[in-house]
């Protein structure tokens, strides 16, 4: 009787652990289960030409959409005039703002909200416009550059923007780009500048900071994407930086490592997902056909989304023809409630540059 006991005894016990161990091992699988299902190419819905901002004096690009409290939404994009050339993005680029009714608009005619400042450290150019609403406060979040101590006239900024990447004075331009930011209680202004760059090059980064991205994270601090020269590359290699701070005007501390290395990327939009409590970021893969979607749980550690290739650089329309064109960048996510709505991008065709919009379902 006491061994029949005794065998009872012991497979009670045995049957208790593997039970526990079975739980233990839910709890671990659970864990380790992934909220990574953010597939915006299957929610991308056939571009309408009606809706496309463009114009015959402008090339119009970047884009930022943000919904006031009236339910209207309003278009902050960066335009520079059809008759210096594309190339004069860095020398005549301005932020323009207009407004519609629904996100993906028909957006009216847009009004100049932000130019260069003669004499001040923005004094040339104003491009890469973002604008967040954090805090009940708008932060317009801008890239800007200057000629340092070198005094250039109108009319030799005029053939730096009319030549290009070959004029001698290009590089000049291009190694003083900065981000600022401009602040404002309203999305019509006035907007208040800094005396200064809202960041410097350091970290994984020099030479430049171009191309900002900022959101407000899950701990209530900033987390900034923002694009350089890799600091590691002897000649010229634009990587992005990832940083973070408890302002959203900074200081940023910028990592020492990129934000995500495994392709070159650029035109990063960055937000954070409350309903699956992680960061998102698409942005256009540079000498790619696609855009792509990173994520991170941190704000600082980024990989590939489960669903990275968002969409190739084409325009489907909405007669179910397809637009070709030469250049697809500057990808924006809209969302309301946590939800994208809309998916806007620059695209440039011909002699034309203009905003197109995708909505989401």
């Amino acid at each position: 009787m006491l061994r029949s006991l005794f065998i009872w005894v012991l497979l009670l016990f045995t049957n208790a652990v593997g039970h526990a161990q079975t739980d233990t091992a839910k709890l671990i699988c659970s864990s380790a289960q992934t909220t990574d299902d953010l597939n915006l190419s299957a929610m991308i819905q056939p571009a309408d030409p009606a809706l496309f901002v463009r114009d015959s004096l402008y090339y119009n690009w970047c884009n930022s959409i943000i919904k006031d409290d009236e339910g209207n939404y309003h278009l902050f994009y960066a335009r520079w005039p059809k008759s210096i050339g594309f190339f004069s993005w860095l020398t005549h680029s301005e932020i323009a703002h207009s407004t519609a009714n629904r996100p993906e608009g028909p957006y009216k005619m847009g009004q100049t909200v932000l130019k260069a400042r003669p004499k001040a450290w923005d004094a040339i150019t104003a491009h890469n416009v973002k604008v967040e609403k954090i805090d009940n406060r708008f932060y317009m979040y801008y890239t800007t550059t200057n000629t340092g101590t070198e005094k250039l006239s109108a009319e030799q900024l005029l053939e730096v923007g009319k030549t290009g990447y070959s004029h001698k004075y290009w590089p000049l331009l291009r190694s003083n780009q900065r981000t600022g930011v401009a602040v404002s209680s309203s999305l019509e202004g006035p907007w208040v500048r800094r005396d200064k760059p809202m960041i410097e090059p350091h970290g994984a980064i020099k030479t430049v900071t171009v191309n900002p991205a900022v959101c407000k994270g899950h701990d209530g601090r900033y987390y900034i994407i923002v694009k350089g020269d890799d600091i590691t590359a002897s000649e010229p290699r634009a990587i992005q930086a990832i940083g973070s701070s408890d302002y959203p005007d900074g200081p940023f501390l910028l990592e020492n490592k990129p934000a995500f290395a495994d392709v070159p990327t650029e035109d990063v939009s960055m937000w954070y997902d409350n309903i699956r409590k992680r960061y998102y970021a698409i942005f256009h893969a540079h000498k790619a056909d696609y855009l792509g979607l990173i994520t991170s749980e941190d704000g600082i550690h980024w990989k590939r989304a489960k669903h990275y290739e968002v969409c190739k650089k084409q325009i489907p329309l909405k007669d179910g023809t397809v637009m070709r064109v030469e250049r697809m960048e500057r990808p924006f996510v809209y969302q309301e409630n946590g939800k994208p709505l809309v998916l806007a991008v620059a695209v440039k065709k011909g002699n034309d540059a203009f905003i197109v919009f995708f909505q989401l379902k």
